[in-house]
């Protein structure tokens, strides 16, 4: 599809097939009344420089623009090899740190006390003053413990500092996006699941309805529990097998047909079917999100038979998409980069990293204040190809620590690098497309 306008947005809302948006469909309000996604609301709270942008650009489309939670529900050790380090884990998967720490209690508490100090309130307000309004949060099917079998390994109790961050989220008046990152039995062979099973055991009946099951309790808490009222959607399951893929996963192209046919319309029904039963009418149901075809797991609409606040999720790195290792080549590549086809379609995760042969070389390395001018440039083009030809995007990640120490990665390390503007609408006049 071409980039969205407002005659489009209205008739593809009252199409049903539009999920749905703060500042188009609903209002977010902080605790302090501030609408994040109204801009004059921004403008007379101090917090907006440039109160207009060219039409249909920018927040004036009421754009997402938001970082992901990375690291706090699910620990990517590559992101923060300091936390299982400490606990003295030879690891690099929650399940299999558990299962070498071989005491649950200290499991219990040593991942606690992560959940209760790695995000704190102050970074949801940090965020709201770099101009960001959305959240998305990654999260485990074991934190709904009752689906966890005996031969599973993860740490108990985080389903209330789950609660704490999504109610700080909306005192923020951030919107929120959850996603099942850790699927049953596990979508892919990467840590970003909770466990590296070398055959992902997602893709059969059990896991399936262990999924559901997450699906609805998640589902439950987002209409029953005031800190949850600005989670709108409630994505199916993140980055599973590419069908192409078949050098890591024989049974790709199987287990991609598998979970469009039998897992997606499932899972939607059931979504549907407990806000059924909990009385929400549709105009408040939320929006079910599902991994853009670009992906590579095939069509998500394929089996499907009900859109109505749908929502796709595109993953974009730019480093993995073989671009000339030049910087001319990076910009031009960005800058012309077409998110667009299901729609709404929301960048969900990208970041500033470059090609991994040269990314710490003199001529790349983001410390070098001889390229900073580059990498502010390559992070304009990609906020306004996202914002231009998807309807926003969210920046992975919000936090980083250990060894890593890499501002491509981390967007508080960016801003404070000065890579990232925290007048996100300077994007659009830094020149990086001109």
């Amino acid at each position: 599809m071409h980039i969205s306008t407002p005659a489009l947005f209205t008739s593809l809302f009252i199409l049903g097939s539009q999920a749905w948006l703060p500042g188009e469909h609903r209002q977010i309000l902080s605790k302090d009344g501030i609408d994040l996604f109204n801009r004059s609301s921004l403008h007379q709270a101090g917090m907006l420089a440039k109160r207009y942008l060219p039409t249909a650009y920018g927040n004036d489309k009421n754009a997402i623009r938001g970082v992901n939670l990375g690291s706090l529900f699910i620990i990517e050790n590559w992101l923060s090899d300091d936390i299982f380090a400490g606990w003295g884990c030879k690891s690099t998967s929650e399940f299999d740190c558990v299962s070498s720490i071989n005491n649950q209690t200290k499991a219990n508490s040593d991942f606690q006390r992560h959940w209760g100090s790695w995000i704190t309130k102050d970074d949801f307000t940090k965020m709201v003053s770099y101009g960001l309004n959305t959240v998305r949060i990654p999260v485990g099917y074991w934190f709904l413990e009752s689906i966890v079998d005996s031969s599973e390994h993860f740490a108990r109790g985080g389903e209330e500092y789950l609660d704490q961050v999504v109610g700080w989220a909306k005192d923020a008046g951030l919107y929120v996006i959850i996603v099942l990152h850790g699927a049953p039995g596990a979508q892919a062979t990467d840590a970003f699941t909770g466990q590296l099973n070398p055959t992902p055991g997602f893709y059969d009946d059990y896991n399936y309805d262990r999924a559901y099951q997450w699906l609805e309790w998640m589902t439950n808490k987002i209409h029953t529990n005031d800190a949850y009222s600005t989670v709108g959607m409630l994505e199916l399951v993140n980055e599973p097998e590419r069908a192409w893929d078949t050098t890591a996963y024989p049974n790709a192209p199987a287990n991609s047909d598998s979970m469009r046919k039998t897992y997606y319309p499932t899972a939607w029904s059931k979504i549907r079917a407990k806000e059924s039963s909990l009385n929400i009418a549709s105009s408040a149901q939320v929006s079910i999100m599902l991994m853009d075809e670009k992906w590579g797991s095939g069509d998500p609409k394929q089996y499907l038979t009900d859109l109505y606040l749908a929502a796709y999720d595109d993953h974009n790195y730019v480093k993995y998409a073989g671009v000339a290792e030049t910087k001319d080549a990076y910009l031009q590549h960005s800058c012309s980069d077409d998110r667009s086809g299901n729609w709404p379609v929301f960048v969900g995760e990208w970041s500033l990293s470059v090609a991994t042969d040269v990314e710490w070389t003199s001529d790349w390395d983001p410390t070098n204040d001889g390229n900073k001018d580059f990498y502010r440039k390559f992070w304009a083009a990609q906020v306004m190809s996202y914002e231009k030809t998807a309807q926003g995007w969210v920046f992975w990640t919000w936090k980083t620590t250990g060894s890593l120490n890499d501002p491509r990665w981390d967007y508080q390390k960016a801003v404070a690098a000065g890579i990232i503007d925290t007048n996100i609408d300077n994007a659009y006049t830094m020149g990086a497309c001109s």
